[in-house]
């Protein structure tokens, strides 16, 4: 009898210890569960920083950015807390797209510096634990590439690196195509009677992937850096590498309107099945490197095409594709005229579309978008901050955002460097432009914010004007800056919560988006996004009944509520206007569960004796 009251006891006692310890976990810091979690492989849930080289840090004086720059405020970065960055291109190249058009695949350009100094920042960034990926743009060479010198030869090995064809019937181009850069799609050098495609700008000619050995060649190149050590690649408007091989007209979107690259229906220069099939095949070039060390090589694919047609930048279910196929959506398709049911729809799109097993991934701006600072403005952009760092899957941070850096509006026509806003006019050029988006990092207040010395005649681009008050220096002293937000956001979405948690959305009352992230055993967490110009009230209750208390762990700037602060009174929450909370949150369904199972033990032991 003794016996099997004491297995009564133990089995209940054990239960109530299980029921009490998740008890404790849900209402106060993490436990001893983070050894059941499986391990996460070094870029899933990581956040990846995009530096663009001639804008980072100018180590020799001249007004561009280079590498021993990047190399000397790779702190920054460990400080920040990323996981791997990215370099825009810094491959030798003549620099009319600015580093897009590339001469030599292999080899450095001398403004950014040597092949020493780029082995020296890859050793700098993985001695402190960050991963470098480079950025690989396959569609096209520069026209000074050895290649295309030796296409315009008309050498029998080389002319078919390239797309070349005669002349329309007509005598003037062979197709009716447009180049992204505002420009027919078609160039005639002088002494050819062909012509070349180039999709972007003409010193830009199209690679001929349906020739065997430029697909050689590229593969060629993925390896050598791949042994160089780069931890992978960033590819480059991949879903224009291949084009209709009838080479037939596209058709105009508006039949009446202007014949340019926004106005027609590219079904035959982006987006072809071929295009896909080479992604899949670098893939397993990657693997195969990861087969020899375990140490995965990162894909990240940039596409700007439709939610379908990116799924199938993951894979096609028989081969593995790219690991992070870039999402724009919110870049695209929400401003700050956005409502709750947009985040949430946009949100929702992109993890129901994905295959099983893939990582979501979350991009707020880009070297080829508006900062979204200026699209969103400084309060609403911390709030979007939380919520890109809060979401399931990586989160991707273009330089500058971590201190809320804006648009340079203020660059003339006469000033303007980026070919796809000069080939237009003074009257829409600011459609076009990418260079406000591209200016210096402000490091501080001093001449020139600290990007090169005081003595430098003038940089590539102008300084924002407002450097004085954003910049990093200032904002590192600040008890409350853009940067101390990303970085605790960065922490905090270490927690199992935000990496191996369910994550579930609802649209609240009053335009406000929320979600939780909860995981058995661990904290779970709230976070709610007033997308309102005013003050709101929050019933937390919405997101889940059992919600019975909270607690603030973090919020965007200038925020009405403050970390510590505790909430009681979960239906009445009151947000300030554009503020994101994040909470810590508890119910009362663990305790229930420990005072019923108390009751129990006591009835038994009452039965016994």
């Amino acid at each position: 009898m003794r016996f099997a009251v004491s297995l009564v006891l133990v089995s209940a006692v054990g239960l109530l210890l299980t029921v009490s310890g998740k008890t404790a976990t849900k209402t106060g810091k993490q436990s001893d569960h983070d050894h059941e979690m499986d391990a996460l492989d070094w870029w899933e849930a990581g956040v990846f920083y995009q530096i663009y080289p001639r804008s980072f840090k100018d180590s020799n004086n001249d007004g561009v950015g280079d590498l021993a720059g990047i190399t000397e405020k790779l702190d920054h970065l460990a400080d920040l807390g990323v996981d791997g960055v990215w370099l825009s291109p810094v491959f030798k190249s003549p620099m009319a797209d600015f580093g897009y058009d590339i001469a030599d695949f292999r080899d450095v350009d001398p403004i950014f510096g040597t092949m020493a100094d780029l082995d020296r920042m890859i050793a700098k960034a993985k001695e402190l634990g960050i991963k470098v990926l480079l950025d690989f743009v396959p569609n096209h060479t520069s026209d000074e590439h050895d290649w295309f010198v030796r296409s315009l030869r008309n050498e029998a090995d080389y002319r078919d690196f390239y797309v070349w064809r005669n002349a329309a019937a007509n005598g003037r181009e062979p197709n009716n195509w447009q180049s992204v850069f505002h420009t027919p799609a078609w160039t005639r050098p002088e002494g050819q009677t062909q012509y070349y495609l180039h999709q972007f700008d003409k010193k830009q000619p199209d690679l001929n992937f349906r020739n065997p050995r430029v697909r050689q060649e590229m593969e060629s190149m993925v390896r050598f850096w791949l042994d160089k050590g780069v931890d992978g690649f960033r590819i480059d408007a991949i879903n224009h590498a291949y084009e209709d091989p009838e080479f037939r007209d596209e058709e105009l979107i508006d039949p009446k309107g202007e014949l340019m690259w926004e106005n027609m229906d590219h079904k035959y220069t982006k987006d072809l099945p071929e295009c896909y099939d080479l992604v899949y095949d670098w893939r397993a070039v990657f693997d195969q490197y990861k087969a020899r060390d375990n140490h995965t090589r990162l894909m990240m694919t940039e596409a700007y095409t439709s939610l379908e047609n990116t799924m199938k930048w993951y894979g096609n279910g028989n081969r593995a594709g790219s690991h992070i196929p870039f999402n724009f959506a919110m870049i695209n398709q929400l401003s700050k005229d956005s409502r709750a049911n947009d985040f949430k729809r946009v949100i929702d799109e992109w993890l129901n579309a994905m295959p099983n097993g893939a990582q979501a991934n979350w991009v707020l701006g880009n070297h080829d978008r508006p900062r979204v600072a200026s699209r969103y403005g400084r309060k609403l952009a911390s709030s979007l901050a939380v919520l890109e760092m809060t979401l399931p899957g990586i989160a991707v941070v273009y330089y500058g955002e971590e201190i809320g850096m804006e648009d340079n509006r203020e660059i003339s026509f006469e000033d303007t460097q980026d070919p796809q806003a000069a080939n237009t006019n003074p009257d829409v050029y600011q459609e076009f432009t990418r260079d406000p988006v591209r200016t210096p990092f402000q490091w501080d207040n001093s001449a020139y914010a600290g990007f090169t010395a005081a003595s430098t005649t003038k940089t590539w681009l102008p300084i924002h004007s407002n450097y004085r008050e954003v910049n990093l220096a200032a904002q590192k002293t600040a008890p409350e800056s853009m940067f101390k937000l990303y970085q605790r956001l960065i922490k905090l979405r270490k927690d199992h919560a935000f990496s191996h948690g369910h994550y579930d959305s609802k649209v609240l009352l009053n335009n406000v988006f929320g979600y939780t992230r909860t995981l058995d055993d661990h904290q779970s967490f709230a976070v709610v996004v007033n997308l309102n110009d005013n003050d709101v009230n929050v019933n937390l209750k919405e997101l889940h009944e059992d919600i019975e208390s909270a607690k603030v762990v973090m919020t965007s700037l200038d925020a009405k509520m403050k970390e510590g602060d505790e909430v009681t009174e979960v239906f009445h929450v009151v947000l300030g206007h554009y503020d994101a909370v994040v909470f810590e949150i508890s119910s009362s369904a663990s305790a229930l569960g420990g005072s019923l199972l108390l009751m129990l033990i006591a009835s038994i032991l009452r039965s016994i004796f």
